[in-house]
């Protein structure tokens, strides 16, 4: 494969970390001292947006497209960790970057999150295109943000994989015609699974850059 899209949210970073972090403080605010419960966080991450905030908050959430702008005020200022990438990852999309890969990002985090946690983290250098969520864009599963990903990088669904960690992005793979695989340590890699049986699934970032480099495909599954 020339190009890998990734996933970013459970693939590349365990952004349920930062998302708990900000619930936790807009709940503190709210007078209620139990912690947003992480199991929630991990499964709704693909979902994001208000159906997020209103499942974690619960019967605290009152007006969840208010309390998602609260949620994006905190983001774009809160401290993110350095140690958020999951293992491998930052050493990978270093080699891969020089390996001549094209690499991008696809998400449904807001385009202002996607490129301020990536630079925040030193990543965003790696990335020929990050695209994450626009108004005028459908959300994944829809294929336009997998579209422009592409585009961004000069691929074709002939020699870009997609990576991602849940049913979600297996859908917007397909929808988009790119092959496609599962990190193993992903939200909603078991679900995926189970979902889709056969879905390749790399146990670690150095797996994926070997069969990224040796043009292994078939680690890869045909969207």
């Amino acid at each position: 494969m020339d190009n890998i899209i990734f996933d970013l949210d459970g693939t590349l970073i365990d952004s349920a970390r930062l998302t708990a972090a900000i619930l936790d403080r807009m709940l503190e605010e709210r007078g209620v001292h139990v912690g947003a419960d992480r199991a929630i966080i991990r499964r709704m991450d693909a979902v994001g947006g208000e159906a997020m905030i209103a499942a974690v908050l619960g019967a605290h959430s009152a007006n969840p497209a208010a309390e998602l702008d609260e949620f994006r005020s905190i983001h774009r200022t809160i401290a993110v960790p350095d140690d958020l990438p999951f293992p491998g990852v930052s050493d990978a999309l270093a080699a891969l970057d020089a390996a001549g890969v094209g690499l991008a990002i696809c998400s449904n985090k807001p385009q202002f999150l996607c490129e301020k946690i990536l630079g925040d983290l030193g990543l965003a250098q790696h990335f020929r295109a990050i695209v994450g969520s626009s108004p005028d864009r459908p959300r994944k599963p829809a294929p336009d943000s997998a579209w422009a990903a592409l585009a961004g990088i000069g691929g074709n669904t002939g020699n870009t994989l997609y990576c991602g960690d849940s049913a979600i992005d297996v859908a917007t793979a397909r929808a988009a015609g790119l092959p496609f695989a599962l990190v193993a340590w992903g939200y909603g890699t078991a679900e995926a699974i189970r979902e889709e049986p056969g879905t390749p699934v790399f146990d670690s970032m150095s797996a994926l850059r070997q069969a990224v480099e040796h043009h292994d495909r078939s680690a890869f599954r045909d969207g």
